[in-house]
Order: C-alpha cells, then sequence, then structure tokens
C-alpha cells in the first residue's frame, strides 16, 4: 500500500499553545487558529471548533496543561486539587465524547502516580502525556484503516454518516480511515456522505477531505439513505463513534441508530469505527450515557436566516445510541470485533 499522509493537520502544538483548524469555517475557508488558555480550548470544543471525539480528546490533553501550566508551585495536593478542578472545567464541554474524559483522567493519573516530582516536573509530564496521546492516535486511527479494509469488498459502495476524518483526529481519521485505505487499495467504487443535520458535518467536512483526497463521492440529504439502500445502491455503512459501552451499545452523531435500523433491515453489514479510548468499561450499556442536547437555533436558523418560525421550539440532540446488536462488527486498532461484545470488548482490552 501506497503511504498516505493527509494534506492538513486538525490540531498542532506549537512549544506554547494549540493551533487547530477552526472547522465552522469550512469548506469556505481553510482557517487556523491559535489557543493559548484552557478557557479557550473549551469554547473551541463547546463551540465545534474542533470536534470528533478522538480530536477533543487530544485538544483536552493540550487544554489541561495550558490550565496547569502557571499554577503556583507550592504542596502537590494543593496543585493536584486545581489539576482536577482544570480537568473537570474541560470535561463540562462536550460530556458526550469519552475521549475527552479519558485523556484528562490519563494525565491526572500519571501525575498522580510521580506526586514526590517537583512540580515543574510534573506540568513538564502532563505536556508530555498529552504529545503522546496525540502521537498514538496517528498510530491507531492507521491500524484501524489496516484491519477495517479487509472488511470491504470490491467496488464497494459505502455510506456513512457524520465527520470522521483527519478533522476528527490526529490524522486518517476512524471510519474515514477505512475509506481511504480501502480506496488506496483500489476497492472504493463511491461513497455516499450523509449531509448529516443540523450542523451538516458530511456536507461541510466529510465531502470536503474526500475532495482532497480524490475519492469518488455523492452527497445526499440524510433522509435519502433508506431509498439508497432500497435501490440497492449501498454495500455497508461505516461511521465512527463517540462512546461505546462496555455492552457495545454506541453513542454517535444523531442520525446513526436510524441508520442502523435500515442497514439491518436490508441485510447491509453496519461497521462501527473507533480507538480503544472510545469504549467507556465504567459504562454497562446506552442507557447510561448522557445525550448532549445543544442549542434549538442550530435546527430552527441557517446562519443567520430563519428556518422556522420565531420562538419555535425544537428537539436538537447531538447523538443518539445504536443497540450493539445493530451492529456488524466494532473496528479498532486491535482488530474486528464480533458479537458478543461483551466478551469480545474485555478481550481486547486485556490483551
Amino acid at each position: 500500500m501506497n503511504k498516505y499522509s493527509t494534506p492538513f493537520k486538525s490540531i498542532q502544538w506549537n512549544e506554547s499553545h494549540i493551533t487547530i483548524i477552526d472547522q465552522t469555517f469550512l469548506p469556505e475557508r481553510e482557517v487556523y487558529v491559535d489557543l493559548r488558555t484552557s478557557g479557550q480550548v473549551w469554547d473551541a470544543i463547546k463551540k465545534l471548533k474542533v470536534r470528533g471525539a478522538p480530536a477533543i480528546g487530544i485538544a483536552g490533553a493540550y487544554g489541561f496543561y495550558l490550565g496547569i501550566k502557571d499554577l503556583p508551585e507550592n504542596t502537590f495536593n494543593t496543585f493536584y486539587s486545581e489539576c482536577e478542578r482544570v480537568a473537570d472545567y474541560l470535561n463540562s464541554s462536550r460530556p458526550t465524547a469519552v475521549n475527552l474524559s479519558w485523556a484528562l483522567n490519563r494525565i491526572l493519573k500519571t501525575i498522580y502516580s510521580k506526586k514526590k516530582s517537583d512540580i515543574s516536573d510534573l506540568k513538564e509530564l502532563a505536556l508530555s502525556t498529552a504529545k503522546t496521546i496525540h502521537d498514538e492516535d496517528r498510530r491507531l486511527c492507521k491500524s484501524i484503516g489496516e484491519h477495517g479494509m479487509k472488511l470491504i469488498p470490491d467496488n464497494a459502495r459505502i455510506l456513512t454518516h457524520c465527520n470522521t476524518g483527519g478533522l476528527a483526529t490526529a490524522e486518517f481519521g476512524t471510519a474515514f480511515s477505512i475509506i481511504l485505505h480501502a480506496h488506496i487499495a483500489g476497492k472504493v467504487k463511491q461513497v455516499w456522505v450523509d449531509e448529516t443535520r443540523p450542523l451538516l458535518q458530511g456536507a461541510r467536512l466529510t465531502a470536503w477531505e474526500l475532495q482532497k483526497a480524490e475519492i469518488p463521492f455523492k452527497l445526499n440529504i440524510d433522509s435519502a439513505a433508506a431509498s439508497l439502500m432500497n435501490q440497492g445502491l449501498v454495500d455497508l455503512v461505516v461511521l465512527g463513534a463517540d462512546r461505546i459501552a462496555r455492552n457495545g451499545d454506541t453513542a454517535n452523531k444523531i442520525g446513526t441508530s436510524g441508520l442502523a435500523i435500515l442497514a439491518n433491515h436490508f441485510g447491509i453489514p453496519f461497521y462501527v469505527a473507533a480507538p480503544y479510548s472510545t469504549i467507556d468499561m465504567n459504562t454497562k450499556s446506552g442507557e447510561e450515557i448522557e445525550i448532549e442536547e445543544r442549542d434549538a437555533e442550530e435546527v430552527t436558523s441557517f446562519g443567520s436566516k430563519l428556518m422556522a418560525p420565531k420562538k419555535t421550539e425544537a428537539y436538537n440532540p447531538a447523538f443518539d445510541v445504536t443497540k450493539n446488536d445493530l451492529i456488524t462488527a466494532i473496528i479498532t486498532e486491535k482488530g474486528v470485533l464480533k458479537p458478543d461484545y461483551t466478551e469480545s470488548i474485555k478481550k481486547a482490552l486485556d490483551s
């Protein structure tokens, strides 16, 4: 396989700050923004300037360092209490994506394990751990693509939802990595891209990434998925995840559950791609996953233009939960997990 490197980096560490692509400007403009404080990182995550579960985790890890780097270097207990406060603050920006809490908890545990060290050394340890999380994600995403590519048939017509590419991760993506690796291997005939209402991450972001990678695609409105499947124009569905419970129930962008039900009805494989950090072993099932509900204006307006009468109330959950029995396989960097997910997930994480 030819080596592929994305022509952009969604997140970069530049000695003293983060530089991100502000995804709210895409696809019209490729705007890079510097984030120098934990507050700016919180705002960037909350307002979807940076989005995608792995990318949120990476940004949160760097944001944690930005939040603690100037703390007084007195006692460990006082310092660690402030570290917990910064972590809680950052984690409040988007509660559903488990990668954020996973990254923050990983840094907290690392700091605590070295509590006898100088505070200045602990600050540097936080930064080095954030860099490690960033580098690991690149390797994990490449492995996800290599494992998932083996499931893709020749001349595949793939339907995907939301955005799972390099914009949502350190590089390559999760579900997008599978599509990318399959494309390089000559297996992809066409990708169907759900526009992904209400914020159009498919239309704005996935289409942008597919175009840059020169992968053939067509954009479709979300509600056309059933029609496409009914006409036999979809061979498989592959998409990402923001949190996977230990029984395999999966929280992902709103609309995912409906696609899983459709795929099951039409006998089409339905694949979820995610790194191990997305699996939350503390969550027994999807019923325990907190679902973020966003501002009604995202539904009732488009930019500054009203799309519904003034004062219209709207239901706007950012995610839904897909039951494990609708998922054909979960593709991770450790390989392809099949049902029973409670057993396969445990085995993969223990390996």
